[in-house]
């Protein structure tokens, strides 16, 4: 497909074919208004087109990802999957080193995997408590690890 017209969300003038997941690649960086700048990253597990993450497992892993990313920055403004089920966006604020974020990223996979339950999984804190899977959310998280020496390989 030619795409020509340039698009306003970055990741629709990204080649989905070209790609080689897993990765994580800077998605785009804003300019606050009064000196900060939030650095977009994606966090991509899977191929596009080719596979993707069962929902249960997207939704656990961003449960425990959202939450505890935390533990390691104050910087995270937010942590968001994908429509297409292939990865999530991480955001950060302040943050344009990659390889601290590639080592938050590590870290928190790291926490995922030694998780006793999925943090908030309830009706009162959860939009949606009935569709998660910690050990799909585990596995997740261990084949993004597996592959640590690539996710600098985008293409």
């Amino acid at each position: 497909m030619n795409m020509t017209k340039k698009m306003n969300v970055e990741s629709f003038n990204l080649d989905h074919t070209k790609v080689k997941a897993p990765y994580i690649r800077l998605a785009s960086v804003i300019d606050g208004t009064h000196g900060d700048v939030i650095y977009k990253y994606d966090l991509r597990f899977k191929q596009p087109n080719k596979e993707h993450m069962d929902m249960p497992a997207v939704h656990s892993l961003e449960h425990l990802m959202a939450e505890l990313s935390r533990n390691y920055s104050e910087q995270i403004v937010d942590l968001s999957p994908m429509g297409c089920q292939t990865g999530y966006y991480l955001s950060v604020l302040n943050e344009s080193d990659e390889e601290a974020v590639f080592q938050l990223v590590e870290n928190v996979l790291q926490d995922v995997l030694k998780a006793t339950a999925v943090p908030a999984c309830n009706e009162v804190q959860c939009g949606w408590a009935a569709s998660h899977s910690l050990e799909g959310a585990k596995e997740l998280a261990e084949d993004m690890l597996a592959h640590r020496n690539e996710w600098h390989e985008i293409f």
